[in-house]
């Protein structure tokens, strides 16, 4: 791709800002459309990073959803949002492509706040059907025209919640058309001509109104109701695919190929006028119109800044592992002396760090999918009968599983070890999988036990610990790299509810769970401080806590969580039980949500930062001294 394709395209884009723009065009021009769209996505996503092979591969799906339908009174409601960048192109965000997911630029997903035609904000996946029917109920509820079509990948239709909206959806009278992005060739065999051209003929009017004259004909006449309806399943299933969706109540169409403009308006413009819930079934190919992304759709599904004559993305050079390999390691080394234990995660085996152990130890390794309930309650079930499971899954996606912690594993007192990555900010990914609330929400559970590594060293140490503790263990890790700290190829067992003293001060001490060490440390050059690496969340330290309460006029606690309900809360809670105490300052995340930046920005937005912190704590120590 070449500069002068790239104005070309921004040139074209400016002209059909919004979709009713794009609506003004011949069909003919639908074509070079997609191609300015595609264009300008590649190159804007070559220098912001992002998700890439995704939107590659909807790009006609979307030129031809805007096109025939009438957004934004029509809502679309596109699922997670990876599939989406070209819809923010089309609806009048193409000329702040170049800030995606930079601080106080585009989000790399779906937001109501952000566009009018962003009808349902989406981070986690498997929402879309949910949200379109609820939205489909409400405008029939008040008498509204509109239409509503919600965008579903093949994997985000593994997910439990979608065949949930999909089973009640089926049942209701309502305008809802739900369209599989199938990219993955996972569902259906290949499409052609025979299943294109079956397409246009099921979704055709003239279809529709024989299909529903039949029914009429037949089931009027005694005893040829149910003979009616299995003679057209039985029919339709000698010609297409056997499908579930028409079981669950839905018109089903397809599959047809999502690549071919004409025939996605065709029958768009065909299912529009149908009624009732539809479904559409189209095969894209991922990472469509550009050569690396078609041949890697994993590595190009989510990219760091890249060449965009070569696609090579422009990594730099990082010496010091990430948490996610520490884990990799230890699970691997973990598995080579015990054969019970079983890896699980739901559809996350690069992001968490299960490559090699997927490699390694095939048998011993499920990928579950999008299904983040069924994930815990399968681990319950292995540990019910004497393997050890270990749930490696992101902190954000493990919310999905709330009751499932609850109900099936801590209530049972399972041996169960939860790898919890991406624990605290995650940067560009922003506010949707920011992994800020586990300590609040797993440390109120019974029979938990939560741990939060300051480095690399304790990381792997911390999951030894957790994994040996006959109970349910969680150990939350951050993204990305901490302080290069080498840990060792021996599996350490940490002391079990106990902390360690890292400096030794006067007056102050800083209780540092987690990531915030290294603030903890800063801190405490500053201020004289004693630092305590609390390492437990739960249990707590309560005899080192009962020290540094005695000996110290001022208490600080650090973490990368919510301060609501977090570390620091669980330590104002014990000193509560105490008859004499130090005042006590908490610092964490605040009660709003953070957007999306680099992780230092964010923690500076937050307040977690030394030049944040310092004067507050020396202002404390003045009202204290004044005070007595």
């Amino acid at each position: 791709m070449n500069a002068d394709t790239t104005l070309a395209s921004q040139d074209l884009l400016k002209k059909i800002s919004t979709p009713d723009a794009l609506r003004q065009l011949e069909r003919a021009q639908l074509p070079s459309v997609a191609d300015a769209v595609r264009n300008h996505l590649i190159a804007c996503v070559s220098q912001t990073g992002g998700h890439l092979a995704a939107g590659l591969g909807v790009v006609e799906l979307t030129v031809a959803l805007h096109y025939i339908f009438d957004t934004p009174n029509d809502q679309l409601i596109w699922d997670v949002g990876h599939q989406a960048y070209p819809h923010k192109i089309l609806t009048g965000r193409y000329d702040q492509m170049h800030q995606l997911r930079q601080k106080g630029g585009l989000s790399g997903f779906l937001r109501r706040d952000e566009s009018v035609y962003d009808a349902f904000g989406a981070g986690h996946s498997s929402t879309s059907i949910s949200a379109a029917l609820g939205m489909a109920v409400a405008a029939q509820a008040q008498h509204i025209e509109r239409k509503h079509i919600a965008v579903i990948g093949d994997g985000a239709l593994s997910a439990g919640m979608a065949f949930e909206a999909l089973n009640h959806g089926g049942s209701l009278d309502v305008d809802l058309l739900v369209i599989l992005n199938d990219n993955d060739m996972s569902i259906s065999p290949p499409v052609g001509a025979i299943s294109n051209y079956l397409a246009r003929i099921l979704s055709s009017r003239f279809y529709h109104q024989m299909r529903q004259g039949g029914k009429q004909i037949l089931g009027n006449i005694p005893g040829m109701k149910h003979f009616a309806h299995r003679w057209e399943e039985h029919m339709k299933g000698m010609l297409m695919p056997s499908t579930l969706f028409e079981e669950l109540g839905f018109n089903y169409i397809g599959p047809i190929d999502g690549h071919d403009l004409p025939l996605l308006l065709d029958t768009l413009d065909n299912m529009k006028a149908l009624t009732g819930p539809r479904f559409l079934h189209v095969v894209t190919q991922k990472g469509r119109g550009y050569a690396p992304a078609e041949g890697d759709p994993c590595v190009y599904h989510g990219v760091t800044p890249f060449n965009l004559d070569t696609g090579k993305m422009e990594k730099k050079p990082v010496r010091k592992k990430s948490y996610s390999q520490i884990f990799s390691d230890w699970i691997c080394a973990e598995a080579a002396q015990d054969k019970r234990l079983m890896a699980i995660t739901p559809a996350m085996r690069e992001g968490s760090g299960l490559v090699q152990f997927a490699t390694t130890h095939p048998d011993r390794y499920y990928d579950v999918g999008i299904a983040e309930q069924h994930a815990v309650t399968f681990a319950a079930g292995l540990a019910c009968d004497k393997m050890k499971p270990v749930v490696a899954i992101y902190s954000t996606f493990l919310q999905r599983a709330y009751d499932q912690m609850i109900h099936d594993v801590a209530l049972q007192n399972l041996d169960i070890t939860f790898a919890v990555d991406r624990a605290g900010m995650v940067g560009a990914d922003g506010a949707t999988h920011a992994g800020v609330f586990d300590l609040s929400y797993a440390r109120c559970i019974p029979n938990m036990a939560v741990l939060a590594p300051a480095d690399e060293m304790e990381c792997r140490a911390m999951l030894h610990t957790a994994y040996q503790h006959p109970g349910p263990g969680l150990v939350r890790y951050p993204r990305g790299t901490g302080a290069g700290l080498e840990p060792p190829e021996t599996l350490e067992t940490l002391p079990w509810a106990k902390g360690e003293i890292r400096h030794v001060g006067k007056t102050i001490a800083i209780l540092s769970f987690g990531s915030t060490l290294a603030l903890a440390l800063q801190l405490a050059d500053e201020l004289q401080a004693t630092v305590a690496n609390m390492r437990f969340i739960k249990p707590l330290d309560t005899t080192l806590i009962d020290q540094l309460a005695d000996e110290h006029q001022l208490l600080i606690t650090l973490e990368e969580n919510v301060i609501a309900g977090g570390a620091g809360s669980a330590v104002s809670e014990y000193l509560a039980t105490r008859h004499k105490n130090p005042p006590i300052m908490h610092f964490g995340l605040p009660d709003h949500y953070i957007e999306q930046a680099n992780q230092q920005e964010q923690w500076e937005e937050a307040g977690l930062t030394l030049q944040n912190i310092s004067p507050k704590i020396q202002q404390a120590l003045k009202n204290i001294a004044t005070s007595t």
